[in-house]
């Protein structure tokens, strides 16, 4: 009896060392999949594991899994990558990817952007746009069709014939109109821009090129040699004058160098002896 009891010592204490064992792994494993920021975490990690990457991010973050290869790595962004939306949750802001068709995505439901063949429209992604819109294959939307829009007529041109206004009696005039706004791919097509019709106006005799040229040429030739003789005339009279002027002055000079000399010349009375 007393040998069974200690059989019966012997195999619990074997069974707890080994449960201890075996909670000592684990608290050792669970310590290197789960260490604390100030063991080493980067890259905006709040917890991290060596094998899975970021488990958790740091406030304000987004949690993401990037796939490398069959592995699937946490990290923690500032913003979301492309092909996924951002939610924010009181305990973890995560990344969700945007439906399939979707290069990016506001919510899952809508998306800003569509992969190639697809069209854009009010938030979902289209292979085909719906009656009344076309596919802008620019921007890879479904947009409105727009038709050409032109602007009213001018008035009629004068009459012309041959590029002249003159020698005619019938002739051609023109309108003209401007296009304003440009059609879409389905749009209506834009009208013609201009229009002609016949005119008839009364004959009138076209000036002989370069006679007009020649009259005034000859008016302003004429013009110059009048204003050069004026000239000279004014500069003659003005001359003239002068020298006028000049012998006056030296007329009303001369009695007074008469008058000196007299003075100088009149003889002394000669004394008579008695």
């Amino acid at each position: 009896m007393q040998l069974r009891l200690i059989s019966w010592f012997l195999i619990t204490l074997n069974f707890m060392e080994y449960i201890g064992s075996q909670h000592a792994s684990r608290v050792r494993r669970q310590g290197r999949m789960h260490p604390n920021v100030s063991q080493g975490c980067q890259g905006g990690c709040a917890t991290c594991s060596d094998y899975n990457g970021c488990l958790s991010c740091k406030p304000r973050l987004f949690f993401v899994l990037e796939r490398i290869g069959m592995k699937q790595i946490g990290v923690c962004l500032s913003s979301c990558p492309s092909g996924y939306y951002g939610t924010r949750y009181p305990d973890i802001n995560k990344c969700t990817k945007c439906k399939a068709d979707c290069e990016t995505c506001f919510t899952r439901n809508f998306c800003t952007k569509c992969k190639s063949g697809f069209y854009l429209y009010s938030g979902k992604c289209l292979e085909n746009c719906p009656e009344g819109l076309e596919t802008n294959n620019h921007t890879m939307e479904c947009t409105s069709i727009v038709h050409c829009e032109a602007s009213e007529w001018s008035p009629w041109s004068p009459c012309t014939k041959k590029g002249k206004t003159c020698g005619f009696k019938r002739g051609n005039e023109v309108r003209v109109r401007e296009i304003v706004q440009q059609p879409s791919a389905r749009g209506n097509p834009c009208p013609t821009t201009s229009e002609s019709r016949k005119c008839i106006v009364q004959r009138k005799r076209c000036q002989k090129e370069g006679k007009g040229e020649k009259n005034r040429e000859e008016i302003r030739r004429k013009s110059n040699e009048e204003s050069k003789e004026t000239r000279q005339e004014n500069k003659g009279r003005t001359s003239r004058r002068q020298n006028r002027e000049q012998q006056e002055n030296k007329n009303k000079m001369q009695p007074k160098k008469r008058k000196g000399q007299n003075k100088e010349q009149k003889p002394e009375p000669i004394g008579t002896a008695h």
